[in-house]
C-alpha cells in the first residue's frame, strides 16, 4: 500500500490541470464504454490480476489519527485477502486489491488535487475517503469523470442520493439519523430539558442539528436555548463554550467533528467554567481512548452520549472474539497501528472493505459501470462488527450502506447502550 503526499507531486498550473483532466476524462470514459463486441473493454485501474483503488484522507495534521484509521482498516483487510491469493470477482478472475493512500490533511483543495492525481495514476476508483468537506470538494469532478467515489466515511446524505451523486455511495449512517436518535431520547424523557447547541458551520454540523430538531419538533419538554456555530478551521472553541455555559442548559448538543484538540478542549473548558450538562457527541468524536479519557474531565459530567452502528474495538468482548482477533492481527501485521485502535474509523473501514469485496464478487465485467451496478445490489449482507439488526443494504436510494444505530452512554471505559436518558 502506498501513501502519497500532495506536496510531493509535480506542480502544474490550474489551466494545465483543467486541460489534462478533460483529456483524461475523455480517455477513461471511452475505455469503459466497450467496442460493441461481446467483451467489454476494461476501465482504467483493473487488469486480469489486480484492481487499484485510491483513498484521500488526512494522514497528517490534527485529523491524522482518524485519517490514518480510515485507511488502515481497509489496508489490513485487503492485505490479508491478498496473502490468501486475492478476491474472486464476478467475471471468474481472481485479483489482488491494491490501495493507494493520498494525504489531504483535511484540506478540500488538497483532496481535489488528490483526485486529479488518482485519475493521472489510472486508478479504478476511490473508497473509504474521510471527511465531508474533503469529499465534497471532488464529488462533481468524479461525476464528470464517471469515477467511483464510494463507501465514504462521511454521513453527508448527498453521497447516497443517486440522482445528485450517480457515482457515489456513503458508508456511514447519515448525520441526520444520529442527531434524530438523540433528539428522540430527549423527547421521550419524562424531564424538561434546556439544550445548548454548538455546531461545526458546514454540512456536517448542520446535518446533526437538523436531525435533532426534527426529532424534538412538537416535544413540549425540550427547548433549545442557544445555538452557536464555529468554523471547521478553528483551533479552539473556548469562547463559544463559555458563552453557552451562561445559559445553564442541562444538555449540551456538541455537533463537532473528530479534531482532537477541539473535542478535548471543549470538555476541559466546560469543566473549567463549572458547566456540567449531559453531552451528546457524534460517533466520529466520542472515542474513549482518543478524546474522553485524555480530557481528564469526562467524569465531571452526569452523562456523555453518542450513537453507534458498529462494535467498539476497545471492548473486551470485541478483542476476545474470533473476528476481533483476526482484525487486530491484520492491523498489527499490515499497518503501523500500535495495539487496539483508539478511533472507530479503523473498524468502519474494515467493514467498508468487506462491502467492497461483496461488490467485486458480483461485478461481471471489468468496468466501472459493472462495479457500480454490483455495489448497489447488496442486500442483507451480515458484515463483520455490525450491531444486531445492522445488516448492510445498498439498494435504497438516499441511504448509505450502514444503517442501524443505537444511542450509547459512556461508562468510564467504554459505552453502554441506553433506552432512556440517565
Amino acid at each position: 500500500m502506498n501513501r502519497t503526499s500532495a506536496n510531493q507531486r509535480v506542480t502544474v498550473t490550474v489551466a494545465s490541470i483543467g486541460i489534462a483532466t478533460l483529456l483524461l476524462a475523455g480517455c477513461s470514459r471511452g475505455a469503459s464504454e466497450g467496442t460493441g463486441g461481446d467483451t467489454p473493454v476494461s476501465s482504467p485501474g483493473i487488469t486480469d490480476t489486480s484492481i487499484t483503488f485510491g483513498i484521500t484522507s488526512p494522514l497528517t495534521g490534527n485529523a491524522a489519527g482518524v485519517g490514518n484509521c480510515a485507511v488502515d482498516g481497509a489496508v489490513a483487510y485487503f492485505e490479508a485477502k491478498n496473502a490468501e491469493g486475492g478476491v474472486e470477482f464476478g467475471d471468474g478472475k481472481t485479483r489482488t486489491v491494491e490501495l493507494k493512500a493520498y494525504d489531504d490533511a483535511y484540506d478540500p483543495q488538497r483532496a481535489l488535487a488528490n483526485f486529479q492525481q488518482m485519475v493521472a495514476d489510472d486508478l479504478f476508483g476511490a473508497a473509504f475517503s474521510l471527511g465531508t468537506p474533503t469529499n465534497r470538494a471532488w464529488r462533481e469532478a468524479a461525476i464528470a469523470e464517471e469515477f467511483p467515489q464510494v463507501l465514504l466515511q462521511t454521513g453527508d446524505p448527498i453521497f447516497s442520493d443517486r440522482e445528485q451523486s450517480p457515482w457515489q455511495l456513503g458508508l456511514l449512517p447519515i448525520y441526520q439519523q444520529e442527531g434524530e436518535a438523540f433528539g428522540r431520547l430527549l423527547a421521550d424523557s419524562t424531564e424538561n430539558h434546556r439544550v445548548a447547541v454548538l455546531y461545526q458551520n458546514d454540512d456536517f454540523g448542520r446535518g446533526y442539528v437538523d436531525g435533532f430538531k426534527t426529532a424534538i419538533e412538537g416535544a413540549d419538554n425540550v427547548e433549545i436555548v442557544k445555538e452557536i456555530g464555529y468554523e471547521a478551521s478553528a483551533t479552539e472553541v473556548a469562547a463559544q463554550i463559555t458563552d453557552l455555559a451562561s445559559t445553564d442548559a442541562d444538555i449540551f448538543f456538541n455537533a463537532m467533528s473528530s479534531l482532537a484538540p477541539l473535542v478535548i478542549g471543549s470538555l476541559q473548558q466546560a469543566a473549567q467554567v463549572g458547566w456540567t450538562p449531559s453531552w451528546f457527541l457524534p460517533s466520529t468524536s466520542a472515542s474513549p481512548a482518543a478524546f474522553l479519557t485524555p480530557s481528564g474531565v469526562a467524569d465531571a459530567f452526569p452523562g456523555i452520549y453518542t450513537t453507534a452502528s458498529s462494535q467498539n474495538a476497545g471492548s473486551p468482548d470485541f478483542q476476545s472474539s474470533e473476528e476481533g482477533k483476526v482484525f487486530l492481527d491484520a492491523l498489527a501485521e499490515h499497518t503501523k497501528q500500535d495495539g487496539v485502535p483508539g478511533f472507530p474509523q479503523c473498524v468502519w473501514s474494515w467493514i467498508g472493505a468487506s462491502v467492497l469485496e461483496q461488490a467485486f464478487m458480483a461485478m461481471e465485467a471489468p468496468t466501472r459501470e459493472s462495479f457500480m451496478e454490483a455495489l448497489r445490489s447488496i442486500e442483507g449482507f451480515d458484515a463483520p462488527f455490525l450491531l444486531p439488526g445492522g445488516a448492510i443494504a445498498t439498494t435504497v436510494d438516499g441511504l448509505p450502506a450502514m444503517g442501524g444505530i443505537v444511542v450509547q452512554q459512556f461508562n468510564g471505559t467504554g459505552f453502554t447502550p441506553v433506552e432512556a436518558l440517565q
